[in-house]
């Protein structure tokens, strides 16, 4: 009887098969991780910034190019992720350090995985664009996800982030990417 034997081994592969495609969906998902507790920048109350009241994202600065871009703007502490076509695909509020880079052009110059930043917090997804005083200025976001307190008598040039836009910013700023600074 080779029939009962064909189907058997029909459904077997079809159900390795349904088990691969849900392991690559399931790998495309958040991947939690165990860490130890590292200190936190979130002991500042309200230092989180706001989420926008408006139903529309924040346009993109008219004065900030064309083409495919990163937009920060110092004055709206905001971020914009711009395609070739002009088009915004992601906006995001920042927390800005105390050194900022002033208005102009500049390009992703390194990027680092992860670090220690310089207030002792864990920070991730590092893309280095530009450095004034003598002080580096990048985009990053705190591994455990919190907003950096004021930074009292210190000069900082981190430009930090929520961890989903951390992410983001890290998969769109390859080395060489333009990032455009606005007021």
């Amino acid at each position: 009887m080779p029939a009962p034997k064909v189907w058997v081994t029909g459904l077997t592969v079809g159900a390795i098969a349904a088990v691969a495609v849900l392991a690559v969906q399931a790998d495309k998902g958040p991947h939690p991780t165990a860490a130890a507790a590292r200190p936190s920048a979130s002991a500042t109350p309200g230092a989180s910034p706001a989420p926008s009241k408006s139903a529309a994202p924040a346009a993109v600065p008219d004065d900030s190019g064309s083409g495919r871009r990163i937009v920060y703007s110092l004055g709206g502490k905001r971020v914009w992720l711009v395609d070739a076509s002009d088009a915004a695909r992601r906006t995001f509020a920042v927390w800005p350090g105390t050194v900022s880079p002033d208005p102009g052009t500049y390009q992703v110059s390194s990027r680092n995985e992860a670090t220690t930043g310089s207030d002792g917090v864990e920070i991730e997804n590092i893309v280095y664009f530009a450095a004034k005083s003598g002080i580096s200025i990048a985009f990053s976001n705190a591994v455990d996800g919190s907003s950096p307190p004021p930074a009292e008598g210190r000069q900082t040039g981190g430009v930090r982030m929520r961890t989903a836009d951390g992410d983001a910013l890290w998969a769109f700023g390859e080395t060489g990417t333009q990032v455009v600074v606005v007021e």
